[in-house]
């Protein structure tokens, strides 16, 4: 299956719960889901010339103290961090349900 930003918004706040879910709006979730994919370019996840291959692991605690920090140097958004850790947690799991599709 291809990613589809709608279903995975959807996917995060069935994954989250509503006591997270209910405290950002989709903008404030896509946001999160552009620092994720930001961190996968930089990383040269997303170049086709890659040399990750599917035996390697992502760095989850990476990838989230990366959103965090991103999030601490935007100051637009106030998430508080354990949620960020849980909707990034989420988004991995809606990537990993198209692998397992």
């Amino acid at each position: 299956m291809e990613y589809d930003e709608d279903k995975a918004i959807a996917f995060i706040r069935n994954y989250v719960g509503d006591d997270v879910s209910n405290l950002y709006s989709d903008d404030e979730i896509v946001y999160i889901l552009d620092i994720i994919w930001d961190y996968y370019e930089r990383k040269g996840y997303l170049s086709l010339n890659s040399s990750v291959t599917d035996k390697e692991v992502l760095d989850e605690n990476d990838l989230i103290a990366y959103v965090k920090k991103e999030l601490k140097n935007d100051k637009t958004i106030l998430m508080d961090p354990q949620d960020v850790d849980k909707i990034v947690k989420a988004e991995l799991e809606y990537e990993e349900s198209l692998e397992d599709a």
